[in-house]
C-alpha cells in the first residue's frame, strides 16, 4: 500500500462553479440556507446560550450539543465568504465569533452548556455529553474562519482550548485516560495541526484514536466514578428496543483490531475519517489497513444504493450485513456526509477510484436529497420508500443535519481535484474554472460539462508555461464504456485503480474530451438483501431514480418493470425544475379492476402503464408528491 504524504495534499488555489446543477444550489445555500439556519439558531436559543445567562426554570434550557450547531454555521458561512465575499455575512460571522470567544474560561475551557448549566459536571460524562464533540466542531469552524478571513481570533481561542484538552487527557500520570463518546474532535485536531503546525494537536488526535476501546474500559470506569449517576442520554438507552453496548460508539475494541462497521453511523464515519488522516500523517500501515477493512465491510454489505448508511433508528446506525430495509431506512444525512469525508481522506491513503465513486454516489443522491430545492427544508433521515407521510422539515430538535449539509455545499470546491507532486487528480465532474499550483506554477483548468445528466466532459488546460505533468481522470465504476480524446487524437482508456492517466507536456490551449457512456441501467441488489429480491432500481450515470405518486398514481407497488421494457431518458424543464432528466417508458401495472375476490387460482392481470421516474434527490419537492419508491418489482 502506498500512502500519500501530507505534503501531497491538494493545493487548489480557487475554484468557481458555473454549472446548472451545483452552482444554483451553492447560491441558494448562500442566499437562503445560511441566513435561515442562523435565524433558527437564534430563535431556538442556540446562539443566546452563549451569553451564559441561563437560570433554573428559564426556557429554553441549553443543550449539550448546541455549540456544535453554532460551530457548523460559522464553518459554512466562512466557506461561503471565501468563495463569494460578502461583507454583511462576514460582519455577522465576526460578531458571533466574538460572542463565542467571550465565553471561554480562564483555563481555556469553552462550552456554553457546562459553563452555564452544569459547571461541576465537566468531563464526568464523556460517553454522552458531547463536550469533545462540540470542541471538535468549534475547532473546524476556527480553521475555516481563519482560512476565509485571515483573522486568527477564533483560531487562537480554539488553540487555547486544545492546549487545555491536551493537558487534561492522555496517558501521563494525573491525566484522564478518556476519549469522546461521540467522535469528531479527532479529525478536527488534525485540521488544527495542519493550520498551525503545532504537532501536539496531531499527537492528541492520535491518543484519542489509539486509546479508544482499551481495557479497562474508560466508560465503565467513568460511570463508577459518577457513583452510578445516569449519563446525559441514559433515558435513550432505556427506551424499548434500545440497548447500550460499546459497539454503539465504536469503543468495543481498539480501532486497529476492528474489522466490522458497527454502532452509530455518524460517530463511525467521523472516527474512520480521523483514522485515515492519522494513517496519512504518520504513514501508519496498521491504521490504513483497518480503514480498508472497515471500508470493504461497509460497501460490501451495509451501503444503500443512494449512498445512505444506517438502517435503523434504534441506534441511528448499523445492524447486520444485507439488512437494508427501504421504508424504514434511517440513512441520516449527517452519516452520508461523514462517509463523503471519509472517502475523500481514503483517496490520500489508498489512491483508488472506488472511494471517489462512493463520494459521487453519496453526493448526487443522498446529500443532494438532504436539502430541498428552496434551501429551507431538510431531510434528517432518508428512506427509499414512503407512503406519503415523510416530508422535509425546516428544523429539528436535533438539528445537526442542516448546518452539516450547508457547510459541505459551501466547501464543495475542495473535493473536485487534488494535486500531487507529479500531477492533478480529477475526482468529480462539475463545470468549473479552477487554478491549481503544480510544480511551482499555476495551472488553470476549465471543465465544461452537463454532468450528471450528460457524460461528456471537456477540460481545457492552461499552464503559465509549458510543463510536463500527469492528469488523472476518474472513470466512474458505473461507466462500462469510456472514450478519451486529447487535442483531437483518440487515446486508449486503460484505467488503473479507477483512473486513466495522461502524462505529457501540457501547453495553453490543450483540450481533453472524456466521454462516459450513460445508458439507463437496471440495478439488481445482492440476493441476500431480502427486501429487494425480485426488484430493480433505475440508475443513469451516478443518479438513482425513484417514482412518486404525483406522476404515477397511488399504490406504487402495483407497478412492475418487464425485463424487455424500454426505459429512456427525457429532458424535462417544467415538472420539477430546469435541466432535469427524467426516465420514461411503457411498463406494466396490476389491473386496478381486479374485483373483490381475495384469493385466486390465476395470475393477477396487468395493463400497460407509462412510467415516469425522477432523480431520487428531487423527491418530496412538490406539493402533494405522495408516495415514493426506489426499488420496483420486475417481471
Amino acid at each position: 500500500m502506498s500512502i500519500q504524504t501530507a505534503g501531497s495534499r491538494s493545493r487548489v488555489i480557487d475554484i468557481t462553479f458555473d454549472d446548472t446543477f451545483w452552482a444554483p444550489r451553492i447560491e441558494i445555500n448562500r442566499q437562503r440556507t445560511i441566513p435561515g439556519i442562523y435565524e433558527l439558531c437564534k430563535v431556538t436559543g442556540r446562539i443566546d446560550a452563549l451569553k451564559l445567562d441561563w437560570e433554573p426554570g428559564k426556557e429554553p434550557k441549553p443543550h449539550v450539543f448546541w455549540d456544535s450547531d453554532v460551530a457548523k454555521w460559522i464553518e459554512a458561512a466562512s466557506y461561503s465568504i471565501a468563495a463569494h465575499p460578502d461583507e454583511d455575512l462576514k460582519a455577522r460571522v465576526n460578531e458571533l465569533v466574538q460572542l463565542v470567544i467571550s465565553v471561554q474560561q480562564p483555563d481555556g475551557y469553552l462550552n456554553s452548556y457546562f459553563t452555564s448549566v452544569d459547571l461541576a459536571g465537566r468531563w464526568t460524562d464523556l460517553r454522552d455529553s458531547h463536550e469533545l464533540y462540540c470542541a471538535g466542531h468549534m475547532m473546524e469552524a476556527a480553521v475555516a474562519h481563519y482560512e476565509a478571513t485571515g483573522e486568527a481570533s477564533l483560531l487562537d481561542a480554539m488553540c487555547r482550548y486544545a492546549d487545555y484538552i491536551y493537558d487534561t487527557f492522555g496517558t501521563a500520570p494525573g491525566k484522564k485516560r478518556g476519549y469522546p463518546g461521540h467522535e469528531e474532535i479527532e479529525l478536527a485536531l488534525v485540521k488544527l495541526y495542519r493550520a498551525t503546525g503545532n504537532s501536539k494537536y496531531l499527537e492528541l488526535s492520535k491518543y484519542f484514536v489509539d486509546e479508544r476501546g482499551n481495557q479497562p474500559h474508560y466508560f465503565d470506569h467513568e460511570r463508577e466514578n459518577r457513583g452510578g449517576t445516569p449519563s446525559y442520554f441514559e433515558w435513550y438507552y432505556n427506551e424499548p428496543g434500545r440497548t447500550y453496548s460499546h459497539e454503539y460508539n465504536q469503543s468495543h475494541k481498539p480501532v486497529r483490531e476492528q474489522d466490522q462497521v458497527v454502532g452509530h453511523a455518524v460517530r463511525a464515519m467521523y472516527l474512520y475519517s480521523a483514522m485515515a488522516d492519522l494513517a496519512q500523517e504518520y504513514q501508519d500501515e496498521g491504521l490504513a489497513a483497518a480503514c480498508k477493512r472497515l471500508w470493504n465491510h461497509l460497501t460490501e454489505g451495509l451501503l444503500y444504493i443512494t449512498g445512505g448508511i444506517g438502517s435503523t433508528d434504534r441506534n441511528e446506525g448499523f445492524t447486520q450485513e444485507y439488512d437494508l430495509p427501504n421504508e424504514h431506512a434511517y440513512c441520516e444525512t449527517c452519516a452520508s456526509i461523514g462517509l463523503f469525508f471519509w472517502g475523500h481522506r481514503m483517496l490520500k491513503v489508498d489512491f483508488d477510484g472506488r472511494y471517489a465513486d462512493t463520494m459521487e454516489q453519496v453526493l448526487y443522491n443522498l446529500i443532494a436529497s438532504g436539502v430541498g430545492l428552496d434551501g429551507t427544508k431538510f431531510f434528517y433521515d432518508n428512506p427509499l420508500q414512503s407512503q406519503g407521510m415523510h416530508h422535509r422539515q425546516t428544523w429539528f430538535d436535533v438539528s445537526c443535519c442542516p448546518p452539516n449539509a450547508s457547510r459541505l455545499l459551501a466547501s464543495l470546491g475542495k473535493y473536485v481535484y487534488s494535486e500531487q507532486d507529479n500531477g492533478i487528480d480529477v475526482h468529480l465532474y462539475i463545470q468549473n474554472t479552477a487554478r491549481l499550483q503544480i510544480g511551482g506554477q499555476i495551472v488553470k483548468l476549465r471543465q465544461k460539462t452537463d454532468y450528471p445528466y450528460d457524460g461528456n466532459v471537456m477540460i481545457e488546460i492552461d499552464p503559465t508555461q509549458p510543463a510536463t505533468f500527469a492528469i488523472r481522470l476518474r472513470i466512474p465504476g458505473w461507466c462500462r464504456n469510456a472514450h478519451l480524446v486529447i487535442n483531437g487524437e483518440e487515446q486508449s482508456v486503460e484505467a488503473v485503480h479507477g483512473y486513466v492517466t495522461a502524462t505529457r507536456e501540457w501547453r495553453g490551449g490543450d483540450v481533453i474530451v472524456l466521454s462516459l457512456d450513460m445508458p439507463v441501467e437496471r440495478v439488481h441488489a445482492h440476493p441476500n438483501v431480502r427486501m429487494d429480491r425480485g426488484r430493480i432500481a433505475i440508475q443513469r450515470g451516478p443518479v438513482v431514480y425513484c417514482v412518486e405518486e404525483i406522476d404515477n398514481g397511488s399504490d406504487l407497488d402495483a407497478i412492475v418493470i418487464p425485463d424487455d421494457a424500454v426505459l429512456s431518458p427525457v429532458s424535462d424543464s417544467q415538472t420539477i425544475h430546469s435541466d432535469v432528466t427524467v426516465i420514461e417508458g411503457t411498463v406494466a401495472r396490476l389491473d386496478p379492476n381486479l374485483g373483490s375476490q381475495l384469493y385466486r387460482f390465476s395470475t393477477a392481470p396487468y395493463v400497460p402503464f407509462i412510467l415516469r421516474a425522477i432523480p431520487y434527490f428531487l423527491w418530496d419537492n412538490r406539493e402533494g408528491a405522495g408516495e415514493m419508491m426506489v426499488w420496483l418489482r420486475r417481471i
